[in-house]
């Protein structure tokens, strides 16, 4: 059994202007065997990612706050509890629309690279 607490890993501001920390990716320095990664992101009340794509499947899980989703062309709203599924290549973002820091996890398949990700 492997355990990684969330204190123990480095904040770091994403390309899509997140908050994030990694938890899990297997090109690390830390032991994983997975294909996947996944990370613990954080936005402010009021803050919005920048709209971006990915050529690879990632899912977000709200964990905590309410923000508004959009995954090409189509915004909905999102709250605690709620998981969803972002295609490859969809253009998103996401918004902190609650009163709280939105809080999610994110999960890539196969691991996050930086050359899967455009910026837009």
């Amino acid at each position: 059994m492997r355990i990684r607490k969330l204190k123990n890993c480095t904040e770091i501001k994403a390309g899509d202007s997140t908050i994030l920390r990694e938890l899990l990716h297997p090109d690390k320095d830390y032991p994983f065997d997975g294909r996947y990664s996944l990370a613990h992101a954080k936005l402010p009340v009021g803050t919005e990612s920048d709209k971006h794509k990915l050529t690879t499947d990632e899912v977000y899980y709200i964990l905590e706050g309410k923000g508004e989703m959009y995954v090409d062309g189509e915004t909905v709203i999102v709250e605690k509890g709620d998981t969803i599924e972002i295609p490859p290549n969809a253009v998103q973002s996401i918004k902190n629309i609650g009163d709280c820091e939105l809080l999610f996890l994110c999960i890539v398949d196969p691991a996050w690279r930086a050359e899967d990700e455009e910026i837009l």
